[in-house]
């Protein structure tokens, strides 16, 4: 049984992962492709879609709490699996890989919105250099 839940839960937090990877894959695209050069963008947009591969599968299989079932506790007993656990363990899979996920591109999404406030700053600088000189010469 132990290992089945093992199964499931992993393939729980894959499918919530493949989810979240397809919802958000244009609008990481987008982001990057502002934020860094167009050869660049499809490159960081891989690692953010492997990070969140990563922290949805780590999220929604946590073997810390998967382990009681294969540890006894203080009187040598070992915690059933029944039907109201396995929907407990599933319910806690999904949140699971969907509360690490949502954090991760809160934290990405944060410094995404710091970095295109500098580039914008940056730009608005330039413009601004430009303009004060006759002709538009630099």
């Amino acid at each position: 049984m132990f290992f089945t839940l093992l199964v499931v839960t992993f393939i729980i937090a894959v499918v919530m992962s493949t989810f979240v990877a397809l919802l958000f894959r244009k609008p990481i695209f987008k982001i990057l492709g502002r934020l860094v050069t167009e050869e660049l963008a499809p490159t960081w947009q891989r690692y953010i879609l492997f990070a969140i591969y990563v922290v949805g599968i780590s999220g929604g299989v946590p073997l810390w709490d998967i382990e009681k079932y294969v540890t006894p506790d203080k009187n040598g007993v070992l915690l059933e699996l029944t039907s109201d656990r396995w929907i407990i363990e599933i319910y806690k899979s999904i949140i699971g890989s969907l509360q690490g996920i949502a954090w991760m591109l809160l934290i990405f999404f944060l410094f995404a919105l710091i970095a295109y406030v500098v580039v914008r700053g940056f730009e608005g600088r330039r413009g601004d250099g430009k303009s004060e000189l006759p002709g538009g010469a630099a």
